[in-house]
């Protein structure tokens, strides 16, 4: 689809927390290869979001939404989703401000999810060497307590964040519980879904990580954001133990 031929089920989001002038080109992007594109504005103090207004007032495929305070990443897409169900669209596609994830790959995900409507299409970052190793090998800890969480479902990725929702299951298992509203949002979703029957559907996908002299921004705290996702899994560890039985039937079925 190109940009100016607007989707009625199927929009972008894309929350945003003190980006800097990436999301420019971020938004610009995403407007090249869809339409519409949301832009969740989460508490920016770094003046991009008035920038994004402004962008905003020329472009009828471009809408921004913006939050008082910072509420976290989960908190952004939820705000999303409650707009998104409310105008009568089915899906979103999450994508990061900071340039991190391919807009090229928009309508090739978008695509997919119109094939497979009932399921989520995760997207399996291929990494390049601007990739910072401890992160690589940070998220295969992550990824193998998701799989273990939904009896290995087949999540090819729990932590990247360039995915398509279906928006109904969504909301309900946001507006089930008070977690998943900031970091740990990605990993939680994709654990949660499969537990409600929603399958997973993988997609390869670039990831770039741009360094600070590219325009790079990164909000991400090694200790406080493990600290956040051990306890995430926690939580999920439980919900796995109570789920079991159900887990294992499915499993059985495959």
């Amino acid at each position: 689809m190109s940009a100016g031929a607007a989707s009625r089920s199927h929009l972008v989001v894309i929350p945003s927390y003190n980006p800097g002038p990436q999301v420019y080109e971020t938004v610009r992007a995403a407007r090249q290869h869809w339409s519409p594109v949301w832009v969740v504005v989460d508490g920016s103090t770094d003046g991009t979001g008035a920038g994004l207004e402004r962008m905003a007032q020329g472009d009828p495929g471009l809408r921004v939404l913006a939050l008082a305070h910072n509420s976290g990443k989960g908190a952004a897409v939820m705000h999303a989703l409650e707009q998104a169900a409310a105008a009568g669209y089915s899906h979103v596609l999450t994508m990061d401000s900071d340039g991190q994830h391919p807009a090229a790959c928009i309508a090739e995900f978008m695509a997919a999810s119109g094939r497979a409507p009932h399921a989520m299409v995760l997207g399996v970052p291929r990494f390049d060497a601007s990739a910072p190793a401890l992160r690589v090998k940070g998220r295969r800890i992550s990824n193998w307590w998701v799989n273990l969480e939904t009896l290995w479902a087949g999540i090819g990725d729990s932590l990247f964040g360039f995915r398509v929702y279906p928006v109904a299951p969504l909301l309900a298992v946001m507006r089930g519980q008070s977690w998943m509203r900031r970091f740990d949002f990605d990993p939680e979703a994709a654990v949660r879904l499969c537990w409600r029957g929603v399958p997973p559907l993988n997609l390869a996908a670039p990831v770039r990580y741009l360094r600070a002299d590219e325009g790079g921004v990164s909000h991400f705290n090694y200790w406080r954001d493990n600290v956040l996702l051990t306890w995430m899994h926690l939580r999920l560890v439980l919900g796995f133990l109570l789920r079991l039985p159900l887990l294992a039937l499915r499993a059985s079925r495959r």
